[in-house]
């Protein structure tokens, strides 16, 4: 039987060692090997030691055990007897139940494991512990949700995957108030995000990290693989060994381009109008509806305002685009048609029936269509009247070839903009005349 001295002695071996013991323990062995996660966790697991940290960023590669650590450390946290409020942040409502709390590695597993009987609440998104703490699941995707509620600690999970990822972290933030000492964990897998370097660059940060192949639970089969697979390559480096890359391979927006693109805004313009990317479904857990406004002044192109909005069902998010087109004096809206057809000009007739509707129909995938739009940025005539973080990380994950590497699961942001902006860049048609023979 394995006990607490013979474990401390095979964490002690080579990698190797640990595998092949690993994989030919007994079953009861393997039960209490896992209940030890502090005994076989690596350093990058484990919380910071000391006071003076407010946010543990854990960025490692897939594998790592990023989730488990997150889990280990709320569970930890919960466990005493404390009335404390604890805010479960994933990419989505769905992806916040799935993987942090009835996940393999989540907190009921976690729970389970320390024989700790907790009570989970799957249609209100809510796990309640013995000793009065409570945790509640919230959505990256939906910072709105984040503002208000306090917290004593928060778990951030897939920072990078966030939709409506600075808002969110700045809502939650700022309810990040409660008891003396109030922190977070972000456990993430890296990707060329403003908000991860901002986070990584606080002075109240501590980051951890590692790779796949730090974790000696994982078969060997599939370390050997993925090393074949992907090592040495930029995608190894990132998603494997956990490194944070600057800029995604071709992305048609490198960050010194969008940084190089920045005017003050002009105070007249020829044409103003709002370029709409709706979303195929309606609620939580949807892909966002874009919303972008863009101005021209001459043969210059500028985005003048991200009003995008996530989780609104049709005539809510149409009410924002006819909202947006007002205040700005919209002479057009540009909406794509792909998904809903019919049903995305009447809500947005519905929401205003005078207003300029254009619906435009894709032809050609999301890249394709903005590389000529990347090309006018290159070119010194297409301009940011601001900084749009959301809109950025888009921008930035846009990969020549058809790829898409940034936040969420599509571009809503960024296709809103490149409608926008194809057509204040199409050439006016000439007049028609007559003439006398």
């Amino acid at each position: 039987m394995l006990t607490e001295e013979g474990m401390r002695r095979l964490m002690g071996q080579p990698v190797e060692v640990q595998r092949a013991v690993i994989a030919n323990m007994s079953a009861a062995d393997a039960l209490r090997f896992d209940a030890w996660f502090e005994l076989w966790a690596h350093d990058g697991q484990l919380p910071p030691d000391g006071e003076g940290w407010r946010v543990w960023l854990m960025m490692a590669g897939r594998g790592y055990g990023k989730t488990r650590a997150g889990a280990e450390w709320i569970s930890t946290l919960a466990r005493a007897k404390r009335p404390l409020r604890i805010a479960l942040v994933g990419a989505t409502i769905a992806e916040g139940r799935r993987i942090m709390v009835e996940g393999r590695s989540g907190l009921l597993a976690a729970a389970k494991v320390r024989g700790v009987r907790v009570n989970w609440e799957p249609s209100l998104g809510r796990l309640k512990w013995p000793g009065g703490a409570e945790a509640q699941v919230f959505s990256g995707e939906n910072a709105d949700g984040l503002r208000g509620p306090e917290h004593h600690f928060a778990w951030c999970d897939e920072l990078a995957k966030w939709g409506e990822g600075e808002a969110a972290w700045d809502n939650l933030q700022m309810g990040l108030r409660a008891g003396a000492r109030p922190r977070a964990v972000v456990t993430t897998t890296p990707r060329p995000l403003r908000l991860l370097e901002r986070i990584r660059g606080d002075a109240w940060t501590i980051a951890t990290g590692g790779r796949t192949t730090d974790n000696v639970n994982l078969p060997d089969s599939f370390v050997e693989v993925m090393m074949a697979t992907y090592g040495g390559t930029r995608t190894g480096r990132q998603e494997l060994d956990g490194e944070l890359i600057g800029d995604a391979e071709g992305t048609l927006w490198p960050r010194a381009l969008i940084e190089a693109s920045r005017r003050a805004m002009p105070e007249r313009f020829d044409r103003v109008v709002v370029g709409v990317d709706p979303p195929a479904g309606a609620g939580p857990g949807c892909d966002a509806c874009g919303i972008i406004v863009a101005g021209r002044l001459g043969d210059a192109l500028y985005v003048l305002a991200d009003e995008s909005v996530a989780g609104l069902r049709p005539d809510g998010w149409a009410r924002r685009v006819a909202q947006a087109a007002a205040r700005w004096n919209a002479d057009k809206v540009v909406a794509e048609a792909n998904n809903g057809g019919l049903m995305v000009a009447e809500v947005l007739t519905a929401a205003d029936d005078g207003l300029p509707l254009a619906l435009v129909h894709a032809s050609r995938g999301k890249v394709a269509r903005a590389e000529p739009v990347a090309l006018k940025f290159e070119a010194g005539r297409a301009f940011l009247a601001g900084r749009f973080p959301s809109l950025e990380d888009e921008m930035a994950g846009l990969v020549a070839g058809g790829g898409y590497d940034g936040p969420g699961r599509s571009p809503d942001r960024a296709d809103a903009m490149v409608w926008a902006l194809t057509e204040l860049g199409r050439k006016p048609r000439a007049a028609a005349r007559v003439r006398m023979l």
